[in-house]
């Protein structure tokens, strides 16, 4: 049984469906999942009804005289529909007009790669914001962390970094590893004395224990940590950073983007078989069951008397939007949001309670409290 329905429409050549087949099979593996199984594909369908049940998206790739025919019901019935024109200037003769009011993505040679995860974002596998944290030394890569800060900040990227993203007057270390929490991939910019600073030492090992993935840019001549061997890796050459200013070349941040797109949908998808794992654990500690996972990672629990349970794993910091999203899902269902609590800042766990103590029909869970919780449900 399908769990997603992607489907591709419009104009789209053999070379840009094979890509992007290539690009998604290898994504919706790193959760578990399988393309034209649990993740129905659909290539150019004459019609395309989803059941309500079922997350869907459309790729629409635009043309010249491309019909638009069926699209006017694919809205109407909520799906998703991402826009794909051969450049800025073609949207107004390659899109149809019922698609003219969407933001649309333009074509490039990252183009498989980007719709892949565009898709994905359009059906809740990978989350919409694409948060990033910069871990570096000020006194030797200062210029490359502005560079890489306002370029992944025009690529859509919502980028932390540290003389940037926090308020005069904050504790620095308490929104810091706040914020370390909500990130998605820790880029690390090894210079010569990453590791011997207190401060980034510990802002890389504590996104290894948060399960955050690591994209390292290795300065010239510096020499990979044996800390660093599970993480992504770019090296740079001496040609390749100015020595002046520090900056990168622009040719590299190319590369360090799309590498950021594959180690995000890692880490991603990591942090939620984490999350489940810690709930599997839980139930079964309780003598209780573990009879799936569906739709957004949800658990269906069955607990030692019988009731049904149902448990949304969120990766990174839980927001009221997370609540509203699980009973919205499971409307019939117990419900509760798991998530991991090591690492946010008190003012938000305290929030977090105060919810959890007004909002009734959907309840918290820690995860490492899964079965504490579960057994006086």
């Amino acid at each position: 049984m399908s769990l997603y329905e992607l489907a591709v429409m419009g104009n789209p050549s053999a070379e840009q469906i094979d890509g992007l087949v290539g690009y998604l099979t290898q994504a919706v593996d790193l959760f578990g999942l399988r393309l034209h199984q649990e993740v129905a594909f659909s290539i150019c369908p004459t019609q395309f009804h989803p059941p309500n049940r079922i997350s869907s998206a459309v790729a629409f790739f635009g043309g010249a005289g491309v019909s638009g025919a069926g699209l006017s019901a694919i809205l109407r019935a909520g799906i998703s529909v991402l826009p794909i024109a051969s450049s800025a200037e073609s949207v107004k003769t390659e899109i149809p007009s019922q698609l003219q009011s969407l933001n649309c993505m333009i074509y490039g040679s990252d183009g498989p790669q980007r719709i892949a995860m565009a898709l994905l974002e359009c059906v809740g596998l990978l989350p919409r914001q694409r948060r990033i944290f910069l871990s570096y030394r000020r006194g030797e890569a200062r210029g490359a962390a502005l560079q890489l800060f306002d370029v992944l900040s025009s690529r859509l990227f919502d980028v932390f970094l540290d003389t940037h993203g926090i308020a005069p007057a904050e504790d620095f270390q308490t929104i810091l590893w706040h914020r370390l929490c909500d990130s998605d991939v820790l880029v690390m910019l090894d210079t010569d004395t990453y590791f011997d600073s207190r401060w980034t030492s510990a802002e890389f090992g504590r996104a290894l224990a948060k399960g955050i993935s690591v994209l390292r840019i290795g300065w010239p001549s510096v020499r990979p940590s044996a800390r660093t061997l599970t993480a992504s890796q770019i090296d740079l050459t001496h040609d390749e950073v100015d020595i002046d200013s520090g900056r990168i070349a622009d040719e590299v941040i190319d590369r360090i983007c799309t590498q950021l797109e594959i180690v995000r949908s890692q880490s991603h998808a990591i942090r939620g078989r984490n999350l489940i794992s810690k709930i599997q654990n839980g139930v079964e500690c309780i003598q209780g069951q573990v009879t799936g996972v569906g739709l957004h990672n949800a658990i269906h629990v069955t607990l030692p008397d019988g009731r049904k349970v149902v448990v949304y794993p969120t990766v990174g910091i839980p927001t009221s939007v997370h609540l509203n999203q699980a009973l919205d899902a499971a409307p019939d269902h117990s419900v509760a949001v798991a998530y991991d609590h090591v690492g946010l800042h008190q003012k938000w766990a305290r929030h977090l309670d105060w919810l959890g103590e007004n909002i009734k029909t959907v309840r918290w869970i820690k995860a490492d409290e899964a079965a504490y919780i579960l057994a006086d449900w």
